[in-house]
């Protein structure tokens, strides 16, 4: 059962506000309130963007930004346990999941620090063309400006984590939208932004209705960018809806995996296994098709089925718990619609354990199958026999995402292949493409995305090259 209830104000002008209106967070396990937040609006967030606006006037020197940012990350190690409780009291994800995030986001924060003090633009070459010589140039990086910021329900700390620290680290206002089923960790974050010095304005936290929050952010031209984790229809939209801004995009998948006939399938299956059920599949990067060579076919599904059915299910306020609810009731019957829909057979799985899904294996689904082409975002997997690596990389590449994929074989030049061949973002080998390491460059091609996150990539996108020309005496 959920254990922390709060009413908490808005981050706004480096002001703990209330609006008049609240808005509940329930637990997605137990639908106990855990939390009230104050409702905003279109008012709140022009404050917001006011005040931003404001303090970029009086710009934070490298080593002071960094400074706070090492803060925020000792006060995120420090108080551990407090901030993975609240991961797991509003977002329903297990306790030993919800550490990590909260652990992960301890890193984000200290490597964006680096990135503070090492933010610099480049010498340019002039004399390597006859009209440059007697000249000196280099490139400045500036601030792109006020950043808005827009993060989802399914890692609530560290997701957030990732739009605030690098803007810090660029030398960027924020304004942050948080999902509203999740905005309890975000403003713990904002809590501690404030505890480490951040000066008002640097950040507001507006929590509210999309459409409201959304359109200002898009139509204000003093919001120079915006970065969004989402869905792919909205974010294409943004962009969309806003050319002339900076719009940053990390979306969805349909995470692929394939197992090599050479492939070690003991680690495959225990790897596998592990990540595609992970807080119940809700990650982009979820493992959610598994394409393997017909000789390790059913030896693959031997070990594999058994790693499934052992994952505990249940509260995820449990230490012991790897799989709790979906994030609602909504995308709980979504998700089971889909399973019935899927062409497949259910080798395990496909049903409900109280009000949770069971970790679901499909295998051999139809190739227009809903689990085969769009992203669930649940405890789903489907399994598919595949005569070799190539039709395993065709069937890999025939969605319209592309963020991670990976593939399991003791052979280099079939892993260089797959690495060349598979249109995604990023490639693993032998690990598990949920795998996720925060300075890494992360981010999709198609309709995954636009942009890398990990500090050292996000706050290059924050940024602006300005060239400086001298004539030398």
């Amino acid at each position: 059962m959920a254990t922390t209830t709060a009413d908490r104000r808005l981050f706004i002008a480096g002001e703990w506000i209330e609006t008049g209106d609240w808005l509940e967070v329930r637990s997605p396990y137990s639908g106990d309130v855990v939390g009230r937040v104050a409702k905003a609006g279109a008012t709140e967030t022009r404050r917001a963007i006011d005040a931003a606006e404001r303090a970029m006037r009086e710009p934070l020197p490298a080593h002071k930004r960094a400074e706070i940012l090492v803060r925020v990350a000792g006060s995120l190690g420090r108080r551990h346990d407090e901030v993975a409780r609240q991961i797991s009291d509003e977002a329903g994800k297990p306790m030993k999941a919800a550490r990590v995030e909260a652990q992960r986001a301890m890193s984000t924060y200290t490597f964006a620090a680096v990135e503070a003090r090492k933010l610099a633009g480049e010498m340019v070459p002039m004399d390597a063309a006859r009209a440059g010589e007697g000249k000196l140039a280099f490139t400045l990086r500036q601030p792109i400006g006020v950043v808005g910021a827009i993060s989802p329900f399914n890692f609530p700390l560290n997701l957030v984590a990732h739009k605030l620290a690098p803007a810090l680290a660029a030398g960027c206002a924020v304004v942050l939208k948080p999902a509203s089923q999740t905005p309890l960790s975000a403003l713990l974050l904002a809590e501690l932004e404030e505890e480490a010095g951040l000066p008002a304005g640097w950040l507001s936290v507006v929590v509210g209705p999309a459409s409201e929050i959304g359109d200002v952010l898009v139509e204000d031209d003093r919001v120079k960018a915006i970065t969004f984790t989402g869905s792919g229809p909205v974010g294409w939209t943004l962009k969309e809806r806003a050319p002339k801004k900076r719009i940053n995009l990390e979306l969805g998948n349909a995470t692929p995996v394939i197992v090599a006939a050479d492939a070690d399938v003991d680690t495959a299956a225990e790897k596998i296994a592990a990540n595609a059920f992970s807080f119940a599949g809700q990650s982009c990067i979820s493992i959610q098709r598994v394409y393997v060579e017909r000789g390790v076919y059913d030896a693959f599904v031997e070990r594999f089925l058994p790693r499934v059915e052992a994952l505990r299910i249940g509260d995820p306020a449990d230490e012991d718990t790897d799989v709790g609810p979906v994030i609602d009731e909504d995308a709980r019957e979504r998700i089971l619609e889909w399973i019935r829909e899927s062409k497949g057979e259910v080798l395990t799985g496909g049903e409900l354990e109280g009000e949770l899904i069971r970790p679901t294996v499909i295998a051999n689904p139809g190739r227009d199958d809903k689990v085969s082409r769009e992203e669930v975002f649940g405890p789903v997997c489907t399994v598919t026999s595949v005569a070799s690596v190539d039709d395993g990389i065709e069937l890999a590449n025939a969605t319209r995402y592309g963020l991670q994929a990976g593939i399991f074989t003791t052979r280099l030049d079939t892993a260089l292949h797959a690495a060349q061949t598979l249109e995604f973002g990023g490639v693993t080998v032998n690990e598990a493409p949920t795998f996720r390491s925060d300075q890494m460059p992360y981010g999709g091609v198609k309709d995954s995305g636009n942009t890398r996150e990990g500090p050292h990539y996000a706050v290059r996108e924050l940024t602006e090259e300005r060239l400086v020309v001298i004539e030398l005496p």
